[in-house]
């Protein structure tokens, strides 16, 4: 990790982020229902949630901004304590300035993991831009970090790190689960 995401890292009070092919590993499963009716779901990394769940405890805010409906991104929204959770929404500029006039916050403040072309956009506009490590070489190319795991593989429990880290507060996360360092 380079000095200067570090240092971005240090500011960031809100995190953003794409669902599929970052929370998630992109794939999306139809499964049949009780009553024959199909439905979708995905599959998310359980460490992710702990890390986001940990953000929330230290005064971090988190949210979402998916192109895709999906139940099954809103239950695990509310699991891990995100305040912002918007779905089907693939232009998400007008959705990061609702968000940033609602918690007030400055862009600079802001952290963004993406991994695809629809998530530049917002990427170009924040403090701290996120590639996963299965990102498109587009969005690779922008990001001032650039996740070792993959979408749905611990990426964004690397970045929640990456934040506690910069801001010194991990400690007080390895204390609480009786670690020393």
């Amino acid at each position: 990790m380079g000095a200067d995401a570090t240092l971005l890292a240090s500011k960031i009070r809100l995190l953003l982020m794409d669902v599929d092919g970052v929370l998630t590993d992109g794939k999306l499963y139809n499964v049949p229902g009780p009553d024959g009716a199909i439905f979708e779901t995905k599959g998310f990394d359980s460490q992710d949630g702990i890390g986001l769940q940990w953000l929330a405890r230290v005064g971090i805010v988190t949210g979402v901004i998916s192109g895709r409906l999906s139940p099954a991104t809103a239950e695990r929204a509310r699991q891990c304590k995100m305040k912002y959770v918007y779905q089907g929404h693939t232009e998400k500029i007008p959705i990061v300035n609702e968000i940033l006039a609602d918690g007030q916050f400055d862009p600079s403040e802001v952290a963004y993991i993406g991994d695809d072309l629809t998530d530049l956009v917002v990427m170009r506009r924040v403090g701290l831009a996120v590639a996963t490590g299965n990102a498109r070489p587009e969005v690779k190319a922008i990001a001032h970090y650039v996740t070792g795991a993959a979408g749905g593989h611990g990426a964004v429990r690397e970045v929640v790190e990456l934040l506690l880290k910069a801001q010194d507060r991990w400690p007080e996360i390895l204390k609480h689960y009786e670690v020393s360092e």
